[in-house]
């Protein structure tokens, strides 16, 4: 697992793609790329005697390019960052920042993509996504992408926000909120039920304080801390998930909210089990 820091400031778990199953997928590219483009060539080979000799050249440069530029390009902007082998081997091409792959950027990875797998038969891809700890190649590099595998260990669901904290969690600041500790909450909430209930309430305050110490700004007064933990990390999946969701129509702009100045944990309100 690695971690990709969207332009929200919210971290993004991810699982980058092997080197071995990108290969695998770039094979299957490869190979429908050779079987199109001997096609594309048969066709060609029928118009020579159609065309003068600059014609048939210059239709075969443009087919070309259009194989081993246009169609990666177009492929993976229409399908949101996976090729044919992609699809094949669970793989996906998001930007650095966990957002989708742009136009430019599918651009630059089939341009790089001529030089260091067509021309270079893929020695330059290989040697720089073993030296790179996210696995990149050149064209990666230059493009601002990375590889991820959607076919990793699924995490268990997120909580669900808690009604009464929604306004709260719209107005939080995540930046500071790691992805340790937020997997750490992640994981006490989902076993909370399975816990003893005073020795769940003695770890909801202790996580709880730890997580909203890095976070703004503090929780209504008298917030239970597993209700506050929940209202964190549902708001972090819904950012992550806007985050990766196609840009549509700009939304109303929110409602301001009258922000409590009391710090955590709360002074009152809310006793432990007995």
């Amino acid at each position: 697992m690695a971690e990709v820091v969207t332009g929200d400031a919210v971290v993004l778990d991810v699982q980058i793609a092997q080197l071995p199953v990108r290969a695998v997928g770039a094979v299957i590219d490869i190979a429908v790329t050779v079987i199109g483009y001997l096609l594309g060539l048969m066709l060609w080979a029928a118009t020579l005697e159609q065309f003068d000799e600059a014609i048939t050249a210059a239709i075969l440069i443009i087919f070309t390019v259009l194989v081993l530029v246009g169609y990666p390009v177009a492929m993976e902007t229409a399908t949101r960052g996976r090729s044919l082998g992609k699809i094949v081997m669970g793989l996906r091409v998001v930007s650095d920042d966990g957002g989708p792959e742009r136009f430019r950027q599918a651009l630059f990875r089939a341009l790089a993509a001529v030089v260091e797998i067509w021309m270079l038969l893929g020695s330059p891809a290989v040697l720089c996504s073993l030296l790179s700890p996210k696995g990149k190649r050149i064209g990666d590099i230059f493009a601002g992408t990375v590889v991820i595998s959607e076919r990793g260990g699924r995490l268990p669901p997120p909580p669900a926000m808690p009604p009464s904290l929604s306004w709260w969690a719209a107005s939080l600041q995540l930046s500071g909120l790691s992805g340790a500790q937020a997997e750490l909450a992640r994981q006490f909430l989902a076993r909370a039920p399975q816990l003893e209930p005073h020795l769940r309430y003695q770890m909801a305050c202790r996580i709880a304080a730890d997580v909203l110490a890095h976070v703004a700004p503090p929780p209504p007064p008298g917030t239970p801390p597993h209700l506050a933990l929940a209202a964190v990390l549902a708001e972090r999946h819904r950012r992550e998930l806007a985050r990766l969701r196609p840009p549509g129509p700009p939304a109303a702009p929110p409602q301001p909210w009258p922000q409590p100045p009391q710090s955590w944990p709360p002074t009152g309100g809310f006793t432990p089990p007995r």
